[in-house]
């Protein structure tokens, strides 16, 4: 019995459970992709397919090398190998690259329309049910946008209801307090406000979300954290004002605001009397002011503003980050 239970002992401890994940160029996952390992000096392997995920696991592999044959529909098929050892072994990413012809074209065109559904639910995000919240991702995998995504979210932000009121409350302080006293008095004056403030927040948003974010392929919207420590979640939030996701999925520097801030700002002059045009010194004051101000939203995006947005129905904290 003793020789028995040697002989069980060395056969478990020979068994190696091994895990891994199976990504496209971009990082996003493949699910269905179709993984065969085989030991080395073996006849045949074990199979499994990839979830959801693009997450695989063999549970009951012997120990040693092996080598893993990985296939999806629409990809160039991959062979890697390893060597099992340990109780579990976590094998690195497999990238797998999309094949070219007609699949690939079918593939970007199934993307284009996860982004179309992914967007629309973001277009129902209000704070409070009331104030447009459009362009906060709590997908952390959302696909990237293309030309006219880009510029469909930001329209619907700058065209919503709610902006046009928010904006008129703002010409409205401004006419009280007599700001740009070259516009004049009455409906006239304060319709001249409105139109400079509506102005200035289009050719902002137009060529920091748009036109300056389809040129560099980055990503305009802010994708919400909600994992990790307090400490790590504020420095990405703070990051995020000078850096952006690229439609590649990875972190570059946010040339489309930095110089956004200053193309809006030198266009925005000509919406203003001569005698309130900024001089360059003061734009770049400007485009300061608002970077930090971007970096301060998104720390209210990552810890506020989360509990407080709806989506339809249902709040957007529950599900963020997953």
């Amino acid at each position: 019995m003793a020789a028995v239970a040697v002989l069980l002992a060395l056969t478990v401890q020979s068994l190696v459970s091994v895990a891994g994940r199976v990504i496209d160029e971009s990082s996003t996952a493949i699910a269905g992709a179709r993984i065969t390992l085989t030991p080395e000096g073996a006849i045949s392997g074990f199979d499994a397919v990839a979830d959801a995920d693009g997450q695989f696991a063999f549970g009951a592999v012997p120990a040693g090398p092996f080598r893993i044959d990985v296939s999806a529909d629409g990809f160039v098929s991959r062979t890697v190998t390893g060597v099992a050892s340990g109780a579990t072994l976590s094998f690195p990413p497999i990238r797998l690259t999309l094949t070219g012809g007609v699949v690939g074209v079918e593939v970007t065109a199934a993307r284009v329309e996860i982004a179309d559904q992914q967007i629309h639910q973001q277009e129902r995000q209000r704070l409070f049910g009331v104030f447009p919240n459009f362009r906060v991702s709590y997908l952390p995998n959302a696909e990237p946008l293309n030309a006219r995504q880009k510029f469909h979210l930001t329209w619907k932000s700058v065209a919503d209801p709610v902006r046009f009121a928010t904006v008129g409350v703002g010409a409205g302080i401004q006419y009280a307090r007599n700001d740009f006293a070259e516009f004049g008095d009455g409906l006239e004056g304060y319709a001249k406000r409105y139109a400079a403030l509506y102005a200035t927040i289009l050719t902002s948003s137009m060529i920091s979300n748009v036109a300056l974010p389809t040129v560099f392929r980055q990503d305009p919207r802010y994708f919400y954290k909600g994992t990790g420590s307090t400490s790590s979640r504020l420095g990405y939030a703070l990051s995020r004002a000078v850096v952006r996701r690229g439609d590649n999925g990875r972190s570059q520097p946010d040339y489309s605001r930095i110089l956004g801030s200053l193309s809006a700002g030198a266009i925005s002059n000509f919406y203003y009397p001569p005698e309130h045009r900024r001089d360059a010194q003061l734009m770049l004051t400007n485009t300061a002011i608002a970077i930090g101000g971007a970096a301060l939203g998104n720390v209210m995006q990552e810890f506020v503003l989360v509990h407080v947005t709806k989506r339809g129905n249902h709040a957007a904290g529950g599900g963020a980050g997953r």
